[in-house]
């Protein structure tokens, strides 16, 4: 049940970060300090943006790059606020799928730790009952052959004598 829940959370925040990254983007658009440091930023990012293409093309990029005028500078810097908030947002929600997918993990290898440390100490506690079995039999033995008993209780070799009779049939 909290597996669906926790999907569908992150797959909301996912799809409510776009009307909010909208929202940034049209209050950085107008609000006139922040309008004004963005400048520098939209034109750096259109600079480095054009070398790059101009490499990937095979242009030349020693030539002059015509900076933005202010309105699509300001725009290209919001498009890279929201996009760069979108994609944080989205970054944040793989980070905690894959911290909780973990989390679930270590869990699920404790229990089964403890499942096998269960198993092995019962598996001691029937070897060390065996071996008291083992004991208490050949006690017996020693007594009956004590008590010339030894034809009763000659256990291991009585099924071998049933082996031999069973073997000329």
């Amino acid at each position: 049940m909290v597996l669906p829940v926790v999907k569908l959370g992150t797959l909301a925040l996912k799809t409510l970060s776009k009307p909010v990254a909208a929202k940034i983007k049209q209050q950085a658009a107008i609000h006139p300090r922040f309008r004004q440091s963005i400048v520098g930023i939209a034109q750096a990012n259109h600079r480095i943006t054009t070398r790059m293409q101009r490499r990937i093309y095979g242009h030349a990029t020693g030539g002059e790059i015509r900076p933005l005028n202010e309105e699509k500078a300001v725009q290209a810097a919001v498009d890279l606020i929201g996009e760069i908030f979108i994609f944080t947002v989205a970054g944040a929600a793989v980070i905690f799928e894959v911290q909780r997918s973990a989390r679930s993990e270590a869990r699920k290898e404790e229990i089964r730790k403890q499942e096998l440390e269960a198993l092995r100490q019962r598996d001691e506690g029937l070897a060390r009952e065996l071996e008291l079995l083992r004991q208490k039999i050949e006690e017996l033995e020693q007594l009956a052959k004590q008590r010339g008993l030894s034809g009763i209780f000659s256990f291991k070799h009585a099924t071998a004598d049933e082996a031999k009779l069973a073997k000329p049939a």
